[in-house]
């Protein structure tokens, strides 16, 4: 039997170690704070992620993170993705040395550009074929739920994305594999930048249509972006890129969509702060995102507008109107 570590109890975390153990992969739940843990364990639910998702008797949650890793054969990490560097710091000397180490973070990392996968092996060491990411429309109390769902296992050497693959399929969770990490990172962590101005709109009261622009928009903007880093551009049409972009711009459970709603609806970024509960990645994802298009001279004008009011005081109204503003052009396959 395959064993696996989820670093992380989080909502995605957690509801990421349900699916192993629904899909007969033993794994154990490294959750930082004891009362995490003890509610996992005891009541079999996290209170804090996920009120009301019955999680399995035999999924075990321990904050003793070498007793979690310990024989692993996968290793899942899921924290915010500006935190990684510095838990790797610590964590990386406990990891098996062969375990597959994958991503479940959807950020880009601030000041270097990094994708997380490229700091899980700077700080590692792990070679390419021992690194994956896991990423798609991926909406955790609806995945906890049992709902229906699916995701891209994805990593440079196929027969690692299958293994990921095989410990994590379940009825209710259907799982892809890829060979195209760079386009399914960049696919998960731009479309939360889009899914901030989505928010924005939908707090503003605007309606279908301008959803549909700023989507379909700001998948150009992703396959752009894609395309200058050497990504495969048919990966954008998959579950890691539209799929997950829809998923992110359209539902209310998406924290980025949400955290846009409240500033559309009125409230300052402060507030929006104070009140976000979870970790919404979109938010200092979108300088990184914007530093990185810059570097390889890639037009973002979605970005470009959201990275200013996330960081740089710019106005919604501003902000709409800049995007509305622009020069006139032809649509040339979708970019």
């Amino acid at each position: 039997m395959t064993k696996a570590a989820v670093l992380g109890a989080g909502s995605w975390g957690t509801v990421f170690a349900k699916v192993l153990h629904d899909a007969g992969t033993e794994v154990t739940l490294y959750a930082r704070r004891p009362e995490i843990a003890e509610a996992i364990n005891l009541r079999h639910e996290n209170p804090d992620y996920l009120p009301g998702i019955q999680l399995p008797e035999g999924l075990r949650a321990t904050t003793d993170l070498a007793e979690a890793v310990e024989g692993a054969d996968i290793v899942a990490i899921a924290v915010p993705s500006q935190t990684l560097r510095e838990n790797l710091r610590v964590w990386s000397p406990l990891l098996p040395p062969k375990a597959i180490l994958v991503s479940l973070m959807k950020g880009i990392e601030l000041g270097t550009g990094r994708r997380m996968s490229e700091v899980i092996a700077e700080m590692t060491g792990a070679s390419p074929d021992r690194i994956a990411v896991v990423c798609g429309p991926n909406l955790a109390r609806e995945i906890g739920a049992g709902q229906p769902g699916a995701a891209v296992a994805a990593c440079t050497d196929e027969e690692t994305a299958k293994r990921i693959q095989a410990a994590c399929m379940t009825p209710y969770f259907r799982v892809y594999t890829n060979t195209d990490v760079v386009g399914c990172e960049l696919g998960g962590a731009v479309k939360n930048v889009i899914a901030l101005c989505v928010g924005i709109a939908v707090g503003l009261g605007f309606g279908d249509s301008t959803r549909a622009l700023l989507m379909t928009r700001g998948l150009a903007e992703i396959t752009r972006l894609g395309a200058a880093l050497g990504a495969d551009e048919h990966t954008f049409a998959g579950l890691a890129g539209l799929g997950d972009l829809v998923g992110t711009c359209s539902s209310p459970l998406s924290r980025n969509r949400t955290f846009g709603e409240n500033l559309g609806r009125g409230m300052t970024l402060e507030q929006t702060i104070a009140v976000t509960k979870q970790t919404a990645e979109g938010v200092k994802s979108s300088e990184a995102v914007l530093e990185l298009a810059r570097k390889h001279s890639v037009e973002m004008p979605i970005t470009e507008v959201v990275a200013q009011v996330m960081h740089h005081g710019m106005s919604i109204s501003e902000a709409a109107s800049l995007l509305m503003s622009r020069s006139p052009k032809p649509e040339r396959y979708g970019l």
